[in-house]
């Protein structure tokens, strides 16, 4: 599996190795390193050393081997396709399920659906002759839905993936957070990466700061109690949203992690879920190479807390 980064702008210099392990999750140093010196890493096309440094503007080429077919199990969990074609597959993700499987978490993620709803294995449950592990461009949170698009094809995964890298593609989400930001739109921007005093969360607070900016609109304010925002990620850093909307003191509701378990409460009443939504997700085609846009409308959940808002300000 294929996977580009294109350096961006701003980047501080660095050797490649640490620069892939805080941009390619789930990948420890010493295997970054493994596949740089067996080759599957290039700078511009070219075979470099783990030491070589980056600057920006770097196409950078990641060819990690494809995952064993046994590692993950088809399984019937529910897709909502939105669109299907030879190269691409659109889907509705839906909250509270994981894309990817991790340690501890091998069954019901979006992967283990993708893989009985292509029917890639045969009886013995090994790969069919001409068979395309499916490939996954972009990944959303557990608690966050909407929107997804994934390659069926190596060439289209590749297309993709450079699309995403170089941030040519378009994206809309919807939130529902706390309060309401001073202006009805702005630009946040707030270089973000690993909390220096929990790993586990990105903030601001950090010694490898990474740029990141998010575009947001008011769409609808419920007197001070909440508001529904637009953003629109300029750049494609993980919790980005998330940590950038606590960061203006309105912390997405539901989020327990950047705004803490009294925002999972609203007058006493539990919130389910996360409040963030992936709208729309616009690319060009990786073979038509025309642009087309995928559009998913806010979940009953979500739309449920939006008339309870309203009802509250109205009564």
């Amino acid at each position: 599996m294929i996977t580009e980064f294109i350096v961006p702008p701003g980047e501080r210099v660095k050797r490649l190795d640490a620069f892939l392990v805080s941009h390619e999750r789930g990948v420890s140093r010493s295997r970054v390193q493994r596949l740089i010196m067996a080759g599957r890493v290039r700078i511009n096309a070219e075979v470099v050393k783990p030491s070589q440094k980056v600057k920006p503007g770097d196409r950078i080429s990641l060819d990690k081997p494809e995952p064993g077919p046994l590692m993950v199990n088809d399984e019937a969990v529910p897709l909502e396709v939105i669109y299907e074609d030879a190269t691409l597959l659109v889907v509705n993700k839906p909250a509270g399920i994981v894309v990817h499987p991790t340690s501890g978490n091998w069954e019901g993620t979006l992967l283990n659906g993708l893989l009985e709803h292509l029917q890639l294995f045969d009886k013995k449950k090994e790969l069919k002759s001409g068979s395309v592990y499916p490939g996954l461009v972009h990944r959303l949170d557990k608690e966050t839905s909407g929107v997804m698009v994934v390659a069926k094809t190596n060439q289209a995964h590749r297309v993709l993936c450079s699309q995403f890298a170089e941030h040519t593609i378009a994206r809309r989400y919807e939130a529902i957070v706390l309060g309401k930001p001073s202006f009805d739109r702005g630009t946040i921007n707030l270089a973000i990466g690993r909390d220096v005093n929990d790993g586990k969360k990105v903030s601001g607070y950090t010694n490898k700061p990474q740029s990141a900016a998010t575009d947001y609109t008011v769409l609808q304010e419920f007197g001070n109690f909440c508001s529904r925002i637009e953003l629109t990620p300029r750049t494609g850093r993980q919790h980005q949203l998330r940590v950038h909307m606590a960061s203006l003191g309105c912390p997405i509701v539901g989020d327990t992690v950047y705004g803490g378990q009294k925002f999972c409460l609203m007058e006493g009443i539990p919130i389910q879920r996360m409040m963030l939504h992936a709208t729309m997700l616009g690319i060009q085609h990786p073979v038509s190479n025309q642009w087309v846009e995928f559009d998913s409308p806010l979940p009953t959940e979500m739309r449920m807390v939006v008339e309870y808002c309203a009802g509250k300000i109205e009564s």
